[in-house]
């Protein structure tokens, strides 16, 4: 029995960590998800309005530079999610065996799920 087995609770799919886990992929990946593209679109917006307003051609192409590379970087960011959730299937294929006792660990993959159906 190792370290982590004697610390949480292993009947469960995450050892424990389910609320973590439910944390992570309820709280943090919708804010990165919407929050943050929409909080760059409007950012590159009104970068882009105080450039028009100030009649400056300069400025106006500048800000329109800024305003497709920070919507480039808004669709980069909503797919992280999408990138996450891809690995943590491909790494689930991958369970590990306890050299020690030759048992095998639960997997990510079983983890990750279990946060998705108990909501």
């Amino acid at each position: 029995m190792n370290l982590f087995q004697i610390l949480v609770d292993v009947g469960d799919a995450c050892g424990g960590l389910t609320p973590v886990v439910k944390f992570i992929k309820h709280g943090v990946f919708p804010i990165i998800q919407i929050g943050i593209p929409i909080i760059l679109i409007v950012m590159g917006s009104i970068d882009l309005g105080k450039a028009v307003l100030s009649s400056d051609e300069k400025a106006i192409k500048a800000a329109q530079g800024m305003l497709v590379k920070r919507c480039i970087a808004a669709v980069a960011v909503f797919f992280v999610v999408t990138i996450v959730s891809l690995l943590m299937g491909l790494f689930s294929n991958l369970n590990s065996t306890d050299k020690g006792e030759g048992t095998d660990t639960t997997s990510w993959g079983e983890c990750w799920d279990a946060a998705f159906i108990n909501k």
